[in-house]
């Protein structure tokens, strides 16, 4: 019984190999570049990719179980159908997708609309899958915490509805449960969807307030400027990309990313522990 796990030395990726590991399951990994992976002993490492089929077929052959991860890139939806159906060919009915929390509301933002597309599939085929959906990453604060702290500022256009922001440690770990619940069931469970979010939700200006607290330092939230977001993620990102953290900003503004009643006790109970904290990660990466 072998769960393969894609996406595996990403942010979340990793942390899913990680937490499998220290369960003791046998764990099969797709990577791009065999030499770059650095993951746990006794990981078997498949080179592939998520739209040659070759690679595919050949890296799902043994495996009962899937983690089904996509990285926003512009061809994210063909390469989520590819490998759903490459697994539906491989006779694999234990799935678990990484999806993103309100998929079927921010309609417009094409990497949500497209995840919605994906958990469409996995409805409409009858696939036996969880469908994880969390929401946005406090790990993206530290491509930000040299502006806050050089600038004084929180530059993320995130509005005063509020995010629920969740540790991507966390994320791996729920995801690795799941992944084991399933593994380890005697016939394959039907679908479930589990938002994953954090203990916290956050304003543009509470996110601010936090950093300030832990800096010792006034940084103050200049507002929701979308338009300026895109221009800056320009710099670190190919023009489509940036236009769609712009949309998926605005969404933030206007709709926010609220958790329903009963997510966080429902996490809590699945971990065994508290969420991890903003505040917390925001001193961890401070430091």
């Amino acid at each position: 019984m072998t769960i393969l796990v894609t996406g595996a030395t990403g942010n979340v990726g990793s942390n899913v190999v990680e937490q499998l590991a220290r369960r003791g399951a046998d764990i099969r990994a797709l990577v791009r570049d065999p030499s770059k992976a650095r993951l746990p002993e006794g990981v078997a490492i498949v080179q592939g990719d998520l739209l040659d089929i070759d690679s595919l077929r050949s890296a799902m052959k043994g495996v009962s179980t899937l983690f089904l991860l996509n990285g926003v890139v512009a061809d994210e939806f063909t390469q989520a159908l590819i490998a759903l159906n490459a697994a539906r060919e491989a006779g694999i009915e234990r799935i678990v997708y990484l999806s993103v929390i309100h998929s079927d509301i921010y309609v417009n933002v094409p990497h949500f609309a497209g995840k919605f597309g994906v958990e469409r599939m996995i409805e409409q085929m009858g696939m036996n899958a969880t469908i994880l959906r969390p929401a946005y990453y406090m790990d993206n604060e530290i491509t930000i915490k040299d502006a806050i702290a050089g600038y004084g500022i929180y530059p993320m256009p995130i509005g005063d509805k509020g995010l629920a922001m969740i540790d991507a440690r966390d994320i791996g770990e729920i995801a690795a449960l799941e992944l084991l619940r399933r593994e380890q069931s005697p016939t394959p469970l039907p679908i479930t969807r589990i938002n994953l979010v954090g203990p916290d939700t956050l304003t543009g200006a509470s996110a601010a307030a936090i950093w300030s607290e832990v800096l010792g330092r006034e940084i103050a939230y200049p507002g929701d400027d979308t338009a300026g977001f895109e221009q800056n993620m320009r710099q670190f990102m190919p023009g489509w990309m940036a236009y769609d953290m712009r949309l998926m900003a605005e969404r933030f503004v206007s709709d926010g990313m609220l958790p329903e009643p009963g997510d966080v006790d429902r996490l809590t109970t699945l971990l065994g522990r508290p969420l991890r904290s903003y505040r917390d990660f925001v001193a961890q990466i401070a430091g």
